[in-house]
């Protein structure tokens, strides 16, 4: 969310910065909706104070027996009681009015992103790793070896349309790689291990953008709770309404959760397989950090994205994402894209994002400066590390053999028994 005090005082650089995101001319109804709520509440503490100046007079009044001033106060201070309540009323809903204007509204780019409408501005970075030659490779869903653990058919009749369930070998290999994912980030790279709900409260969705932005691409139980498409939502709150003592910072948590997504803006897009499905799991990871150390954190999650992908021998490439696909709630993003020889294409596996103070203030997310002071927002980070789903097709697909086999990447088998290949019918050999 962006603070109201520098747009008032500078919205021509608001407007221009917004602008980047085609957003047009954003600061005139923020800042009228906030002159309308300031002179609401200037009005109310105006009648407030003449409320409490008739109120003193009263007894005056009545003590001295002049009944005709008594009832002229007496009915004033009825009508400021009335005016007060009114005033407030108004102020208080144009401040929620005010609260949704301005989270409706995306975080400011960096400096840096480059300009651009869409995906096809995005900027490569970085590359690793070279495709292998694969004679006819198959999709994921079409390797001989894949083909008895993935079924499509029973899921439907169970879920409907982008489910899957998952069986034996395949079942095997898809844990082993969140399993995989986390030792290397809590053992290699330092992040804490954490078990958080899938459901959350209607705030906990506020305070890392999802709402009111994103609400028709989530779902929500009949009592109010929200199934998280992310756990970045629930990593990140944890520091909602809390002071970080400046030397705890910077906090960085890892979490393997299902995730739930409705892919609303999605229709017809990758319908076959399971690359975009309404249930998935993930490995995510959330850093909180000091203003001052997000920059640096961004890169460090980055490398630790990167690790994974480069441990499991899979060939992928770094894109910076222009102003035009660049997230809501991000100031800088990179995707890391795994090559798929199914598709002949990279596909992004993991979004690695900066946040700056935009999801801090949704929350109230603040440290406490070591060297006193008053208490200041904390930086968000948040990336997968990485979609467990995707990598899972990247490791069927870039692992496939002639004779229909899969070869399981070495970093995997310790996890599946010593065991080295899913042989052409389905089973770990």
């Amino acid at each position: 969310m962006h603070d109201i005090r520098s747009i008032r005082d500078n919205p021509k650089d608001f407007d221009k910065a917004l602008g980047r995101r085609g957003i047009i001319a954003a600061s005139e109804e923020i800042l009228k909706i906030d002159e309308d709520r300031r002179s609401a509440i200037l009005s109310a503490e105006t009648a407030q104070a003449e409320q409490n100046k008739s109120s003193k007079l009263i007894g005056v009044a009545k003590a001295s027996g002049d009944e005709k001033e008594f009832e002229k106060l007496r009915k004033i201070v009825a009508d400021k009681k009335t005016e007060v309540a009114d005033m407030n009323a108004k102020a208080k809903a144009l401040d929620q009015q005010l609260n949704l204007a301005l989270m409706s509204l995306p975080n400011i780019i960096d400096k840096d992103i480059p300009d651009g409408e869409d995906e096809n501005q995005n900027k490569e970075i970085f590359s690793w790793g070279q495709p292998r030659e694969i004679v006819n490779p198959k999709e994921h869903f079409e390797i001989a070896a894949a083909i008895p653990g993935m079924d499509f058919e029973t899921a439907a009749k169970l879920s409907g349309s982008r489910f899957v369930v998952l069986r034996g070998a395949i079942a095997r290999l898809h844990r082993a790689l969140a399993q995989f994912m986390l030792d290397v980030h809590v053992i290699e790279h330092g992040l804490t291990e954490t078990m958080t709900p899938v459901l959350v409260r209607e705030e906990a969705m506020f305070g890392t953008n999802q709402l009111p932005k994103f609400s028709d691409d989530s779902y929500q139980t009949t009592n109010g709770w929200w199934l998280i498409p992310t756990s970045e939502v629930t990593l990140t709150n944890i520091c909602a309404n809390e002071i970080t003592p400046e030397e705890n910072l910077p906090l960085r948590m890892t979490a393997h959760t299902q995730c739930f997504r409705s892919e609303a803006g999605s229709a017809g897009k990758d319908t076959a397989g399971m690359l975009r499905q309404h249930q998935f799991e993930k490995v995510e990871m959330v850093s909180i950090t000091h203003p001052d150390q997000s920059m640096q954190e961004h890169e460090r999650m980055t490398d630790c994205a990167k690790a994974i992908l480069e441990k499991l021998e899979l060939p992928y490439r770094v894109v910076l994402l222009c102003s035009g696909d660049t997230g809501f709630g991000a100031q800088k993003t990179y995707d890391l894209e795994v090559w798929l020889p199914g598709q002949k294409a990279f596909r992004e596996i993991s979004s690695v994002s900066i946040c700056g103070d935009f999801q801090a203030r949704r929350m109230n997310a603040r440290f406490k400066p070591s060297s006193g002071g008053k208490p200041e927002f904390v930086h968000t980070l948040n990336g997968s590390g990485l979609a467990v789903g995707r990598c899972l097709i990247a490791v069927l697909e870039n692992g496939q053999q002639e004779d229909g086999s899969i070869l399981v990447p070495e970093v995997l088998r310790n996890y599946l028994g010593g065991k080295v290949i899913i042989d052409n019918q389905g089973n770990l050999c």
